[in-house]
């Protein structure tokens, strides 16, 4: 069974472009991995301080070998300083 997740990044006032470095820095590498289905970065118009990831992956252990990579461990320890609020919802496709 697939698992897709939206994660909501606000960053703090000031830290808009670091932010975005950080999470785009996500992209390639987490698109190359073994049983990722979807994963992109978005970034509201209408709030330049808010930021989307939608990831999809196959299975359990897909997400977990995402959450074992360097690239996210990097992510992990970098993004805390510039980010006022995040959270996850996990989705279901329906359909």
């Amino acid at each position: 069974m697939t698992i897709t997740k939206r994660v909501t990044f606000i960053a703090k006032d000031g830290c808009e472009e670091k932010m975005k470095e950080l999470l785009s820095a996500m992209v390639i590498p987490s698109k190359a991995e073994v049983g990722c289905l979807f994963y992109e970065i978005f970034q509201y118009e209408n709030n330049r301080k808010k930021f989307m990831a939608v990831e999809t992956w196959a299975n359990e252990i897909a997400l977990d070998g995402h959450k074992a990579s360097e690239h996210y461990k990097v992510y992990k320890t970098s993004y805390e300083p510039f980010c006022e609020e995040k959270y996850t919802d996990e989705l279901e496709v329906l359909g």
